[in-house]
């Protein structure tokens, strides 16, 4: 699992948008990376829209903000624009930056187990170095907490 002191691994992956974000794009600031496992689902949903709620407040502390699941581009285009949503959201398709994080995990409901995204969130300083990670995230409050703590990182106290 990805722990605080880790480096961002690198990735190249597309946005919403189908803009290529790398590693080397986000350094220079701090950046939050939510990795969430599907679009459209009701905690996916609730996660970005409050991310997006949140993002002129994340801007005004000069940190970037991004989700990222295993969905194609055009599907985060559709939740994208039916949510309103303002965060980048990066596909991780192959799921090779999902993996590198240890986030791509089995997973069981109703006993049938399967492979999935553990709802994970990780605060990056602008070396790109992680200062805090969030495992198996609750949705309620969780992006006003790392609105807090991303601050806090920028105020030199992290």
């Amino acid at each position: 699992m990805f722990s605080v002191g880790d480096a961002c691994p690198n990735f190249s992956l597309a946005d919403d948008s189908g803009a290529t974000v790398t590693p080397a794009d986000l350094r220079g600031s701090p950046f939050v990376l939510f990795l969430y496992p599907k679009d459209d689902t009701s905690g996916c949903t609730q996660e970005a829209i409050a991310f997006s709620a949140l993002l002129p407040e994340f801007q005004k502390a000069g940190i970037r903000v991004f989700g990222c699941s295993p969905d194609p581009v055009k599907k985060h285009a559709k939740f994208r624009d039916k949510h309103e949503l303002t965060i980048p959201l990066l596909s991780d398709e192959e799921k090779v930056l999902l993996q590198t994080l240890g986030v791509w995990v089995e997973k069981s409901m109703y006993g049938r187990k399967y492979m999935g995204v553990e709802r994970t969130t990780v605060l990056f300083d602008a070396n790109g170095v992680a200062k805090a990670v969030w495992e198996k995230v609750k949705v309620p409050g969780h992006a006003e907490e790392v609105l807090e703590r991303s601050r806090s990182l920028v105020a030199g106290e992290a």
